[in-house]
């Protein structure tokens, strides 16, 4: 009974991921005032954006997917942004809402953005176990970059 409970909950894992990521993102937004009438707060939104940007740039349509799962033909990407760090595009979501908490720093957004900080750090470390079994030159690509911060984490 307990292994069929780890299958289901292993299946269902992705999407609750998901679910749980759009799910602190709509909470924060509908929380917050808003950051298009803030002055710092939107030039980090804009920063956050153009992380999104560089990392698409770099990445062909098709090769990733918002669940953390490995598509067939999959390719691992290790040029522009993803030279130095392997999740780029969590790291525009963490900084687009970091402008939210910026904007309206509330106790509720600080623990909806340590909240989804926490959801994208387990997809994250899902992708890349499934990117461990699925490519020898991942270990290599661990070593040489960091997980969401350049030079730093």
């Amino acid at each position: 009974m307990r292994r069929q409970r780890e299958i289901v909950i292993s299946k269902y894992y992705p999407q609750i991921l998901v679910a749980l990521q759009f799910g602190i993102i709509g909470l924060m937004i509908i929380s917050s005032d808003g950051i298009l009438s803030a002055g710092y707060p939107l030039i980090v939104f804009a920063l956050g954006v153009i992380i999104g940007i560089w990392a698409l740039s770099h990445n062909k349509l098709g090769n990733f997917h918002i669940q953390p799962i490995i598509r067939e033909g999959s390719e691992l990407i290790t040029t522009g942004i993803y030279r130095y760090i392997r999740h780029p595009m969590y790291l525009s979501v963490i900084t687009m809402m970091s402008a939210i908490l910026l904007s309206t720093p509330t106790p509720w957004e600080s623990i909806l953005l340590i909240s989804l900080v926490t959801v994208l750090t387990l997809k994250a470390k899902r992708e890349e176990s499934l990117w461990l079994d699925h490519n020898e030159e991942y270990d290599d690509y661990i070593r040489n970059s960091k997980l969401f911060i350049p030079f730093v984490l």
